[in-house]
């Protein structure tokens, strides 16, 4: 009985750790996808502040252009998103 009941407590840790490294993943894809939009938009500055307000740490910016490529890390999960600025003429 003390067997069965160590390998559930092994299997419920185990599963709670898969669970925050679901968690991790999941918040760095959000942080880098905003902080790449916003830094398409506003640069390197304003998304390190939005990759940290999403609990976050920028570790690459990279500009080329229209395009921004950023990395982000939440605890030890990274994530990396692109975004491009493009400009649309609406006559009036």
């Amino acid at each position: 009985m003390l067997v069965l009941v160590a390998v559930a407590l092994v299997g419920v840790a185990l599963v709670a750790r898969l669970g925050v490294a679901a968690d991790d993943a999941a918040r760095a894809r959000t942080a880098a996808d905003a902080a790449a939009l916003a830094g398409a938009v506003e640069g390197r500055r304003v998304a390190a502040e939005i990759a940290e307000a999403n609990g976050a740490a920028l570790l690459e910016f990279v500009r080329q252009g229209s395009v921004v490529e950023v990395l982000v890390e939440v605890n030890r999960a990274r994530a990396r998103a692109r975004a491009e600025t493009s400009v649309v003429w609406d006559p009036p």
